[in-house]
């Protein structure tokens, strides 16, 4: 649908709503103006009610993060202490096996969300990841720790899309953006931290061991805080416990503004959203297409290579000869600022332009990888290209590609299928990211570097052409309002 026909449907259909709105609210129940046809208050809520629910959600993505990065430069060590030193495939199998239990954790995400709640499905992810660090920690072969990266792996796929809903739900329209943000934000801080962590890991005997202990103090952290959380109401209203979600609303947003908030979720039909949902619906019905976009845009995010850089960086930085401590420091950092600009744009630019200027940044990356590892040039131009190509592409992947998708996903997908639509997707993420993980190092020594990087470059392009055709903007506009906009026909 052309983008001017889908403008037109939305603005009737905003428009009937509006009419709706005002024939069945009372005047004096102070749902405050109508904007657009759509009720929302004159003046956005304050950010400060929502901002310490996030934060706490955010560990969730933070623990993500460390557990991605906790192998990097440790992955040396564990594999002369468990005797599988120069064995790719055993290298490989340690930092995939997490992926694999990431995957089977996301499969069931969106049926866990939907049946406990989200505070409760955070809680559930913190034991099977305090489970699997504790048995990684104290692992004396490679079985028992590859069991151990499996558990972690489970409450790592549960966690991410949960972070997700939760912050799309609970978070005010003019900001969602920004606190989405702060999950990838969050990402980037585990992925340091375990990047800073582990740098003693090569001079002193058993320091690894030390680096898996340390993330069960973030995970205990997130099961007792959360216990003071909200509650998403969009989860209690579509179990039907209204009062408690006006409450959590009053909670979140402060003020009157929870009254329009509880009318504007009210207008969608409960009774449509308490029905079971069907696979059918998300692999070949009336949902299907938004399924399809948020399947594909986590596709092209792991294909275009970027966890095998952030896996593997200390391997490539070597080959290169630089220190591997410098360079995946630089990592971080550039990581870091890339998703702090991100934050600070995302409710500006809006998630289209982001994740189109990303994919595009990315791609020329990899082209300067590509230079680098032919025989155009050599020596320290060569060292300079590849170095200062991984580091662009990083940062042009936290500018979109990054904090994006969960985000994006999370607001196009309607009420009633979000939480297990957004599982499906995360176990294409999880899937792909398996394979890249596991055969990385494999590819780069069959099909050398140049081959390698060229396929993440095509890759990352072909992501441009469907970002340009198949994503629509979605900043500033609340759940309710996106949900009508691309509402199917039934």
């Amino acid at each position: 649908m052309r983008g001017r026909d889908v403008y037109s449907t939305y603005k009737r259909l905003l428009s009937r709503d509006h009419i709706n709105a005002q024939e069945g609210h009372d005047r004096e129940d102070g749902l405050g103006r109508l904007q657009n046809g759509i009720g929302k208050e004159s003046t956005n809520p304050s950010w400060k009610h929502s901002l310490p629910h996030v934060l706490v959600a955010a560990l969730s993505s933070f623990l993500f993060g460390y557990h991605l990065g906790v192998v990097n430069d440790t992955l040396e060590s564990i594999s002369m202490d468990l005797g599988f030193s120069g064995s790719t495939i055993a290298e490989g199998l340690v930092v995939s096996t997490c992926l694999g239990g990431a995957f089977v954790g996301s499969l069931f995400s969106g049926w866990i969300a939907d049946g406990v709640g989200r505070r409760r499905a955070f809680q559930l992810c913190v034991l099977p990841m305090i489970t699997g660090a504790s048995m990684s920690a104290t692992a004396n072969t490679i079985g028992f720790m590859l069991l151990g990266r499996f558990l972690v792996g489970t409450g790592m796929g549960l966690g991410p899309p949960v972070a997700s809903l939760y912050v799309a739900e609970v978070s005010p329209a003019f900001v969602r953006g920004t606190y989405g943000s702060l999950i990838q934000i969050a990402t980037c801080l585990g992925l340091m931290g375990a990047l800073f962590i582990g740098i003693p890991a090569k001079d002193i005997v058993g320091w690894w061991r030390v680096c898996f202990w340390v993330s069960v103090i973030p995970a205990a952290v997130l099961a007792v805080l959360m216990e003071f959380c909200a509650e998403s109401p969009h989860w209690l209203f579509k179990r039907g416990r209204s009062a408690e979600a006006e409450i959590a609303f009053e909670k979140l947003l402060g003020g009157s503004h929870f009254k329009s908030a509880m009318a504007e979720i009210s207008k969608l039909d409960r009774g449509d959203e308490a029905e079971a949902v069907k696979f059918s619906e998300l692999f070949y019905g009336r949902h299907f297409r938004v399924v399809f976009i948020g399947s594909m845009l986590f596709a092209f995010q792991q294909l275009s290579g970027i966890n095998a850089v952030f896996y593997f960086s200390s391997t490539v930085f070597k080959s290169v000869g630089v220190p591997s401590d410098f360079a995946n420091i630089c990592v971080g950092i550039v990581n870091l600022s890339g998703s702090v600009i991100a934050m600070i744009l995302m409710d500006k630019l809006g998630r289209k332009i982001l994740l189109f200027g990303s994919f595009l940044g990315m791609a020329v990356s990899m082209g300067f990888q590509v230079t680098a590892a032919s025989s155009i040039v050599s020596g320290s131009v060569a060292m300079y290209l590849s170095v200062g190509g991984i580091l662009l592409f990083v940062f042009t992947f936290s500018l979109g590609a990054g904090p994006v998708p969960g985000l994006l996903l999370s607001e196009i997908f309607p009420g009633r299928i979000r939480a297990k639509a957004m599982a499906v997707c995360m176990a294409v993420h999880w899937v792909i990211n398996f394979f890249v993980g596991l055969l990385f190092l494999r590819l780069l020594e069959q099909l050398g570097p140049q081959i390698l990087y060229a396929a993440f470059a095509t890759f990352c392009l072909m992501a441009v052409a469907f970002v340009r055709k198949n994503v629509l903007e979605t900043k500033g506009k609340s759940l309710q309002e996106i949900e009508i906009a691309l509402l199917p026909a039934a």
